[in-house]
């Protein structure tokens, strides 16, 4: 029986723009900025914007470029193919990453002569993670090869007899031999180095059988230089069984090549190295568990000179995503979750306590150069903007930096439609802990009207529902047609304190089901708008677990369920996916070792309770999913099938754990859409 939730809102009255109601089309015509990078003065900043573009199904990417102080932004390239941009230390050119003539390679361009670039490489399987060498003369970059082919000659031939050869067989003899959407080919990311001038580029570890970066998690700047421009710093998993192991390590290894040496021996994963600006330190960030992927990420600081390093965030019950160093070398920045939002903050490098210098906001991607501080910032009612703070908030010793939008290229859109702030709740959830949500309510809103309820179940089941843009599970998008969205941030969730994430472990259907069905209830309670006979629950993922979960435990509460990549039967989930660390540390063993915990969580161990299956239920997947596998999504649409449950499957052969392609995504939202509206109308 749920427990009574008691509901505060924390958030002002909802306020509109005046305008019509978001379509898919709408959505997918929006342009999506990424990867700011600032000049080295601090002067303009350069970045990505991607906008799809339905004949190609795909998204077609440019560089832009900015001035910090304000003015019209303007297109650098146009090719469609290009992203990844990084200044030269000096300011002159950009590197930057393009496919415009096949595998991406990296291109050099002169800042004042923008469109004629210059392409400095040619590997036989591209190029990514481009970094400059502090003294401008030499890129470092990773690229896959076969580890042991010695030069590109060796590369080329072994894919051509590979291309060449009828006999389609895979062959392994360990684990991991696919991941998210590929099979593995024998191939590893190798690090390397180019003169930026071009030339013959440098494999550093040649016959390494391990990733730089690991496939699995790559996460923020993988790779740096050193100050001198003698050593880079990277991150690799070197355990013999990848599928098992999250134990990243740093390493360095001399630019001109020779033997790596390990400078971190953490059982957990560390990673993002970035240097001091006087060479002696490292900041990363690290995880202290070994075979937890959601662990608390803790900013940490290697002293180069005694090999020592330093917890900086112990006190900190926020996980550090990215560091960057301030110029002066006395503050690192990094970004963090909080309760539904990623605030941006300051902490001194030789210890203190860390400080919010933005709003209660979510700030992605940044970028500190000098005085100057760029952040790409979105919300639940608006799209990824850049945004630059003053030079008082960085360097003041307290208070928020004041800012400024520098980008607005989706204005004129927005201007036309009528977008829902998000609402932030709490409610009282499993044991009597306080959980956070958000509500949206649907355009040309009405109080005096009933609203159908589409709750929205986030996956991970590590990461949360944040105040921020998404064009896979749009919030705006579902809310369009009438409906009132609700975004809860139920246990297992990050930004609430580590033991709030913690807490879902070995407890999937525990309590993360009561904390959803409690805030649903508490909603359905407080808000007089909402209708509680026409409920509907979508999710993908664990979220998507969850509603395989919900349609046997929820007792045909919910008029229509999406399922989408979900998790159904565990034991056969964790034979056929990549990352065998996960399920282990969830479930605390593997299905012979652990078999009471995998039966207790498995939706498919259900299918006759409660008097068997009932709610209307769509199920789509990707059959290029690795991580869920799509017969997942097979066997509990058969079970639905079986017991004469009205369902629907949609399977996209082409794509793989999420919709990627325009045309995909469309078909996509027009399915979901349409599922709810056949059952909320």
């Amino acid at each position: 029986m749920l427990k009574s939730a008691s509901i505060l809102l924390l958030s002002a009255a909802p306020a509109f723009a005046a305008g019509r109601a978001i379509t898919t089309d709408d959505l997918l015509s929006l342009a999506r900025i990424s990867e700011p990078q600032l000049s080295p003065d601090g002067a303009r900043v350069v970045y990505t914007v991607g906008v799809p573009d339905m004949n190609a199904n795909r998204v077609a990417r440019n560089l832009w470029i900015a001035s910090m102080n304000g003015g019209e932004s303007k297109a650098l390239t146009s090719t469609g193919r290009d992203g990844g941009a990084r200044w030269s230390p000096d300011g002159r050119r950009i590197a930057f990453v393009s496919s415009r003539d096949g595998a991406a390679q990296i291109y050099v361009m002169s800042i004042d002569a923008p469109g004629e670039a210059k392409k400095i490489t040619d590997v036989s399987f591209g190029a990514d993670n481009v970094v400059w060498a502090p003294d401008g003369r030499s890129i470092a970059f990773t690229s896959e090869v076969y580890p042991d082919c010695r030069d590109e000659a060796c590369n080329t031939r072994r894919d051509k007899e590979r291309e060449e050869n009828p006999v389609r067989a895979r062959v392994y003899e360990r684990l991991l031999f696919r991941h998210w959407t590929s099979w593995s080919e024998g191939k590893r990311n190798h690090l390397f180095v180019v003169p930026a001038d071009g030339g013959r580029a440098r494999d550093l570890l040649p016959g390494a059988d391990f990733d730089v970066p690991p496939r699995e998690r790559e996460g923020p700047h993988p790779i740096a230089f050193a100050p001198d421009s003698r050593t880079i710093c990277y991150i690799a998993i070197t355990d013999a069984v990848e599928a098992t192991s999250t134990n990243a390590d740093l390493f360095e290894i001399d630019a001109n090549g020779g033997q790596p040496k390990r400078l971190t021996t953490s059982p957990g994963f560390d990673g993002a190295p970035a240097y001091s600006p006087d060479g002696t330190r490292i900041a990363y960030r690290s995880q202290a568990r070994a075979g937890y992927e959601s662990d608390k990420w803790r900013l940490m600081v290697y002293d180069r000179m005694s090999g020592k390093s330093t917890n900086l965030t112990d006190a900190f019950d926020r996980s550090a995503d990215t560091p960057l160093w301030s110029s002066d070398g006395a503050s690192i920045y990094f970004n963090a979750e909080d309760r539904g939002e990623m605030p941006l903050f300051v902490i001194p490098a030789a210890g203190g306590a860390p400080r919010a210098v933005t709003p209660n906001t979510f700030n992605g991607e940044f970028d500190v150069r000098g005085n100057a501080v760029v952040v790409a910032r979105s919300s639940l009612a608006s799209p990824v903007e850049l945004f630059a703070l003053g030079a008082a908030g960085p360097s003041s010793d307290h208070g928020q930096a004041e800012e400024r939008a520098l980008t607005r290229h989706n204005a004129q859109l927005l201007g036309q439609l009528e977008l829902a702030k998000p609402e932030s709740f709490t409610f009282r959830g499993a044991g009597g802990v306080d959980v956070q949500g958000f509500l949206l309510r649907p355009p040309a809103f009405d109080a005096a009207k009933k609203y159908p309820v589409v709750m929205l179940l986030h996956g991970g089941p590590q990461t949360m529902w944040g105040d921020t843009w998404s064009y896979r599970w749009n919030a705006q998008t579902f809310a369009s047609p009438g409906y009132v969205v609700v975004m809860i941030n139920r246990r297992g969730s990050t930004g609430f304190g580590q033991k709030f994430t913690d807490d879902i472990a070995n407890d999937w259907g525990g309590k993360a089901f009561t904390d959803v069905m409690s805030g649903l209830e508490a909603v359905l309670g407080k808000y007089s708008f909402t209708d509680r006979q026409r409920v509907a629950a979508a999710g993908a993922s664990y979220g998507g677990y969850l509603i395989d979960w919900l349609e046997s435990q929820a007792k045909g509460r919910f008029r229509a369920l999406v399922s989408h990549a979900g998790v159904y039967d565990l034991s056969s989930m964790y034979g056929a996916t990549e990352e065998l660390w996960f399920p282990e540390h969830e479930f605390s063993g593997t299905p012979w070792t652990n078999e009471a915990s995998y039966d207790k969580w498995s939706p498919s161990t259900y299918v006759l309770e409660f008097g068997k299956y009932k709610t209307p239920t769509l199920v789509v997947a990707g059959e290029q999913d690795f991580r869920v596998p799509y017969t997942q999504g097979l066997e509990f649409f058969t079970a639905l099938q079986r017991q004469g449950v009205p369902s629907k499957l949609v399977l996209f052969p082409d794509e793989g754990h999420w919709i990627l392609k325009p045309k995909n995504s469309s078909f996509w939202y027009s399915e979901v859409l349409g599922w709810l509206k056949a059952s909320l109308q």
